[in-house]
C-alpha cells in the first residue's frame, strides 16, 4: 500500500448525514426562538394589574355610590308619593262625580215639589204633607254634601249663575242678581247646576 493511501482516513462522513444533523440543529434553534418570541408577545399582551387604590380613593368611591343610591331612592319615593296622591284624587273625583249625578236626579224632583209648595191649595193638611216630603229631599241632598247656591242679592258670577234676562233697577246695585228662576246647587266647590237668574243693571 502506498503512503498516500495510508494517510487518507478510513471513512468520511457522508454528506447526507451531515446535512441531516445540521437541519436538526437548525430546527431546534428555530423552535427555541419561536418560543421566546411567543413568550414576549404574551407578556406584552397580558393586562397590567391595576394599581391598588388608596383608602381615601376607596372611601370616595363608596361615598359616590351611596349618594347615587340615595338619589335614586328619593326619586322613587317622590314618584310613589305623586302616584298615591293622584290615585286618591282620582278616587275622590270619581266619587264626587257619582254623587253629583245622583243628586242631580233628586234635584229635578225637588224642583217639582217647590212648585207644588208654591201653588195655592185649600187643603192645609195636604200642603203640609207636600212640604214635609220636600224637606226630606232637602235633607237627603244635604247629607250627600250638596248645598244650594246663594244667589239672590249677590253679585252675578258666571261660574255660579246663568243669566236668562236682565233688568234696570235703581234700587239695586250694578250686576246684582235680582231674581232666581231656578235654584242652583253645588257639591263642595263643584257646581252641579248653575242658578238661573235675572241680573239687574249689568
Amino acid at each position: 500500500m502506498s503512503e498516500i493511501e495510508k494517510e487518507l482516513p478510513d471513512e468520511e462522513p457522508a454528506a447526507e448525514e451531515i446535512s441531516e444533523d445540521n437541519i436538526a440543529e437548525n430546527s431546534a434553534e428555530d423552535i427555541s426562538e419561536e418560543e421566546e418570541i411567543q413568550e414576549e408577545i404574551l407578556e406584552d399582551a397580558a393586562p397590567e394589574e391595576p394599581a391598588e387604590e388608596s383608602p381615601e380613593e376607596k372611601i370616595k368611591a363608596l361615598e359616590e355610590a351611596a349618594a347615587a343610591d340615595k338619589d335614586k331612592y328619593l326619586r322613587l319615593l317622590a314618584e310613589y308619593d305623586n302616584f298615591r296622591k293622584r290615585s286618591v284624587k282620582e278616587k275622590l273625583d270619581a266619587s264626587d262625580n257619582a254623587t253629583a249625578k245622583a243628586a242631580l236626579e233628586v234635584i229635578s224632583v225637588i224642583d217639582n215639589f217647590e212648585r207644588a209648595v208654591a201653588a195655592e191649595c185649600s187643603d192645609e193638611n195636604y200642603k203640609k204633607g207636600v212640604e214635609m216630603i220636600y224637606n226630606q229631599f232637602i235633607q237627603v241632598i244635604n247629607k250627600l254634601g250638596v248645598e244650594e247656591i246663594d244667589a239672590l242679592g249677590k253679585e252675578f258670577d258666571p261660574n255660579l249663575h246663568n243669566a236668562v234676562t236682565q233688568i234696570e233697577d235703581e234700587s239695586l246695585g250694578d250686576n246684582v242678581v235680582a231674581q232666581v228662576y231656578q235654584k242652583g246647587y253645588k257639591l263642595g266647590d263643584k257646581v252641579i247646576r248653575c242658578a238661573m237668574v235675572v241680573v239687574a243693571n249689568p
